[in-house]
């Protein structure tokens, strides 16, 4: 513990000094931009006059009505079956409980 903090400092030392540092570099500023004149609006004018209202335009021709369908055919009615037989009485089946 006592020679842990010298140990990391030397450690962290020798690590960075160990990078291969690149020569020293120029750097050339970029060339400025060319200047653009921009016009500023002054203040605004009076208001104009009131322009004339457009004429109407004609109305168009209403369409033809198109013509009704045709009715469709009657069905056929369905034929009568014949009536079944009536029922047989059963018989009448009384359950006793028993105690």
């Amino acid at each position: 513990m006592k020679y842990s903090m010298i140990f990391t400092t030397l450690a962290a030392a020798l690590t960075l000094s160990a990078c291969d540092k690149p020569a020293t570099t120029v750097v050339t500023p970029a060339a400025a931009p060319p200047t653009t004149v921009v016009a500023v609006p002054g203040p605004p004018g009076p208001q104009g006059a009131t322009g004339a209202t457009g004429d109407t335009a004609a109305k168009g021709e209403t369409g033809a009505t198109g013509n009704t369908g045709n009715t469709g055919n009657t069905g056929a009615t369905g034929s009568t079956g014949a009536q079944g037989q009536p029922g047989k009485t059963g018989d009448t089946i009384v359950i006793v409980p028993t105690k």
